[in-house]
């Protein structure tokens, strides 16, 4: 074979492989324009909540509360809680927690100008102090002093301070600024701010495995939602409100759907 021939074969093979090269790039084009057309279609989330400036980050919050601490660690744990201690016992546990606060809720009763609350906070921790057990026996509601739940988180709305930023915290969940300045002041009250370090975190320990046990009640109807970030979101909202107005709330400028409705009563 002469060089020429030799020459003419190679150019013919190297105008294959390009003009091959071009119809894959162009398929591969095409592809790529398919594709992002079908993302496209659907629009990307719009965070447009004015409570929830952080929703970016809030997010994967919420996914790794969810998902990972909740799903793999605290309702585990809870069911062992539940199967191993007998309910008398866990409500027990729960009514000493409970007991702990009411000289907060004596206090915050005072700064909103409410002496009624502050009057039976102050009853409910004497009597269910000593004739109670330690808070063991919730004595004080059989003789018909309910509880009265003020905070200091209640107490600063009550003076005008705003919610702040919406906040996914890890391990806690939902809270915001005011929030959780509230509860940190609360925990300085006596005798919260007397507790040494393992029975605050035992304390702690006791909220969190009550909390997710009234949460198994309705939990199908969390995993039900469209949205289960909001529907949390818009179940703290209200709840808050009704604590702060005392379970008598402005009526909402949106009202919730019924699913929202029935999980507030659940966790009250």
């Amino acid at each position: 074979m002469s060089a020429l021939n030799t020459f003419r074969l190679i150019s013919r093979a190297a105008t294959l492989v390009l003009s091959l090269a071009f119809l894959a790039g162009c398929a591969s084009s095409e592809q790529a324009k398919q594709q992002a057309a079908e993302s496209n279609a659907v629009p990307p989330p719009v965070y447009d909540d004015p409570r929830d400036p952080w929703e970016r980050v809030n997010r994967p919050l919420w996914d790794f509360n969810y998902d990972v601490l909740d799903a793999y660690v605290l309702r585990p744990v809870t069911v062992g809680y539940m199967t191993v201690v007998p309910k008398p016992v866990r409500k027990g546990l729960i009514n000493v927690v409970d007991n702990l606060g009411e000289p907060a809720s004596f206090l915050n009763s005072i700064l909103q100008a409410k002496p009624e609350k502050a009057a039976v906070s102050a009853g409910r921790f004497l009597v269910n102090s000593t004739v109670g057990i330690v808070g063991l026996f919730d004595v004080a509601s059989k003789m018909g002093m309910e509880p009265a739940d003020e905070d200091f988180n209640q107490t600063l709305a009550v003076w005008g301070v705003g919610d702040g930023p919406y906040l996914m915290v890890p391990a806690r969940g939902p809270t915001t600024i005011r929030g959780t300045a509230g509860g940190i002041v609360d925990n300085l009250y006596f005798p919260l701010g007397l507790l040494n370090t393992p029975l605050t975190l035992t304390r702690a320990a006791i909220m969190a495995l009550d909390a997710r046990e009234q949460l198994m009640q309705v939990e199908n109807m969390l995993n039900d939602s469209l949205d289960p970030y909001s529907f949390v979101k818009e179940g703290y909202f209200q709840r808050q409100q009704f604590k702060i107005y005392d379970g008598n709330p402005p009526p909402p400028e949106e009202t919730l759907d019924d699913d929202t409705l029935d999980f507030l009563d659940e966790i009250e």
